[in-house]
């Protein structure tokens, strides 16, 4: 009885295990989720598979295929899935956001993800060599806007190799562009410039184009940020950049200082893509250059007011408004966001020269800054420039204004405080004066004898002058380079009008191309050198005198020099404290094309201070630097009433937030 009771148990136990597996292996295989197939997870029965479709997506209409397939490579199942993604929102609005940079290819790039070719019902990749030069030519253009790289333009995780049968999305885009440069005629200038106006996104964009363009000789890098946080950016051209290279001097441009002086910020913009283009196209005199200097150049130091005094521009062109000049005028945009004139904020170290020249032993050279001019009004613009002078050993420099035409140098500051127009020399009067015909004598028009020309009143002075003899002004950033730093710096007076019409560009681009270039070129002269100690080691902060000129110049971190002299017959001295002085004797040729080199070995040496060592100024009261933290608050991050780091989402946030989507946070960067 027991047995067949076990026995009619084991026979419903075998029923029930047969009844499952015939549900098991009858069932309809489970429905694949988006992207599952592809990454082969389960597989689509064949009445479920889709057949290859017309690309029907509106902004990727110019694809150089016509038949694609769903799901797409993001799992899209139907158009209308990939229609209201934010990725294809992102690819509608990308030429706007981005200033149309970069574009078509971006918006290519990015549609062979969504609607990527279908051949014989099946998906084609697109090329990852293809997005990965996309990247590296077009991630500045993200980064510029604050936009990190979309997701879907992954390289490695949505293209592929040539090896697995890619397609190149861009293809037919390149042959029309090599059409398009082979129709351009060989008596067209090598180097293509387009000569226009740029907006500060417009600028960014070029700068950090030209920078990725030429990326094993320039760079870009912000020095700090203007009132209303646009970066003060500058582009850098070296054989290394981002270092400094011994005995390689280093040369500055800064223009648009005033924001409604446009010309220089505009020749600062076309020299970039001067440099970088006739590097590459073996210039030997540009390569010659950049390979032996390190150029800096800062086409606007107040994007601000350049935005004031070109809104200024527009509505004077605007028939409906009948107020407002014709060019831009002498205010608008001349200072910064909070109305401060820049280049009468920097310290006045010049008061402090003249309150001293009657001490025997008195120096103009630098000068600390008194703990007084921290407790004024100091624009964060001339901070940045301030902070930017003191961390690189700059040799030369130009700051380009308008208003004018003629080269100014200092002193700038009056030597008597009631004279307006006084000749004020400084102890390099004869330096400056060749800087300033370096330049002036390039320029087409600077320096001649036309009195109908503007700036006539300078046509007796070679189209140079004193700036204190011109008119006096007291916190200017030339007198400041002179004083506080090894800089040399003079100003350039570019023109009459401040804001000339975009059809004269190309021809001040031609009238002041010379002398960019002859000015760069000139640091190339004077004396250069290491001071060493006897082991061998650079010595940091040593001192370079030339006898008869009371200005010394300091030797960089590890013990390189530079120091402009005209040619002739100098007494230099190398000393620091704690070491021998060394003093030698050395002979400029009036055609001397460079540097020459002047070494210097001292030995150390226990000694005390004598009377000449107390009367210079001690390196700790001139290393330090805004004493009383004025601009902690520019660092602080803002925090909210929890005290947690408030975020704020970036201007174009408000592109994906008000069309109803989900909220794009993978665009966030550091998120």
């Amino acid at each position: 009885m027991h047995s067949l009771r076990s026995r009619s148990t084991m026979n419903s136990l075998l029923l029930l295990l047969n009844v499952l597996l015939t549900i098991v292996c009858c069932a309809p295989p489970r429905r694949c989720e988006p992207g599952d197939e592809l990454l082969g997870r389960c597989q689509v029965p064949q009445e479920e598979r889709l057949q290859c479709t017309e690309v029907v997506l509106g902004y990727c209409n110019d694809l150089p295929y016509s038949k694609t397939r769903f799901p797409n490579l993001l799992g899209h199942r139907t158009r209308q899935d990939s229609e209201m993604g934010a990725e294809y929102l992102l690819l509608s609005v990308a030429h706007s956001l981005l200033q149309g940079e970069c574009m078509p290819d971006i918006r290519l790039l990015g549609c062979s993800v969504l609607a990527p070719q279908c051949q014989d019902s099946r998906i084609r990749k697109p090329c990852r060599s293809t997005c990965e030069a996309v990247r590296q030519g077009c991630a500045h253009a993200f980064e510029n806007i604050e936009m990190a790289w979309p997701y879907f333009l992954d390289c490695d995780r949505f293209f592929a190799g040539e090896e697995e049968g890619c397609f190149d999305p861009l293809e037919t885009l390149r042959a029309q562009q090599e059409v398009a440069l082979t129709s351009i005629s060989p008596e067209e200038p090598a180097t293509i410039i387009q000569f226009i106006y740029h907006s500060n996104a417009q600028m960014f964009n070029v700068l950090k184009r030209t920078a990725a363009k030429c990326s094993h000789i320039s760079r870009t890098y912000s020095i700090g940020r203007s009132v209303e946080g646009k970066d003060l950016l500058v582009i850098e051209f070296s054989d290394n950049p981002g270092q400094h290279d011994l005995l390689e001097p280093e040369v500055k441009y800064v223009a648009n200082m005033h924001g409604n002086e446009v010309l220089g910020r505009q020749l600062l913009i076309y020299l970039a893509q001067y440099l970088c283009s006739e590097y590459l196209l073996g210039n030997e005199r540009i390569q010659t250059l950049i390979n032996n200097t390190r150029i800096h150049l800062l086409p606007s130091m107040n994007p601000d007011g350049y935005e004031l005094a070109a809104a200024e521009v527009e509505d004077s062109n605007d028939p409906e408004i009948q107020e407002g000049p014709i060019y831009n005028g002498w205010i608008t945009g001349r200072g910064n966001a909070q109305g401060i004139d820049l280049n009468r904020n920097f310290p006045d170290l010049t008061s402090i020269v003249y309150s001293q020249r009657r001490n025997k032993r008195h120096r103009t050279d630098h000068i600390p800054i008194p703990d007084s001019y921290w407790f004024g009004k100091v624009a964060p613009e001339t901070y940045a420039m301030m902070k930017w002078v003191r961390s690189i050993p700059f040799v030369q420099s130009a700051s380009l204004h308008g208003g004018d035409l003629v080269v100014s140098y200092p002193y700038d500051f009056s030597r008597h405080p009631h004279e307006e127009k006084m000749f004020s020399p400084t102890p390099d009067e004869q330096v400056f004066k060749q800087m300033a015909r370096t330049y002036a004598d390039a320029h087409a028009t600077m320096a001649d004898n036309n009195t109908e020309r503007c700036g006539a009143s300078f046509v007796n002075k070679g189209g140079i002058i004193n700036g204190a003899l011109w008119y006096s002004f007291a916190g200017g950033m030339s007198d400041f380079n002179y004083l506080h730093t090894n800089c040399f710096e003079i100003t350039v007076e570019l023109g009459c009008d401040k804001f000339p019409a975009e059809e004269e560009l190309y021809t001040e681009w031609k009238r002041n191309k010379e002398s960019l270039l002859s000015f760069m070129e000139s640091v190339h002269r004077g004396v250069k050198g290491i001071v060493k100690d006897e082991n061998g080691n650079g010595i940091k902060g040593a001192r370079i005198s030339v006898k008869g000129i009371r200005h010394d110049i300091r030797t960089a971190e590890n013990g390189d020099y530079w120091r402009l002299l005209n040619p002739g017959i100098h007494i230099l001295m190398a000393s620091a404290p704690g070491y021998t002085r060394v003093m030698k004797k050395v002979n400029l040729p009036t055609r001397m094309q460079k540097a020459g080199r002047v070494d210097f070995v001292l030995k150390k040496v226990p000694q005390e201070p004598d009377m000449e060592d107390l009367s210079f100024l001690p390196g700790d009261t001139y290393d330090r630097f805004d004493p009383y933290n004025q601009f902690e608050r520019y660092t602080l991050t803002e925090l909210g009433e929890d005290e947690e780091e408030r975020e704020e989402k970036p201007w174009w946030w408000n592109y994906f937030t008000q069309s109803g989507i989900s909220a794009p946070t993978w665009l966030l960067r550091n998120v």
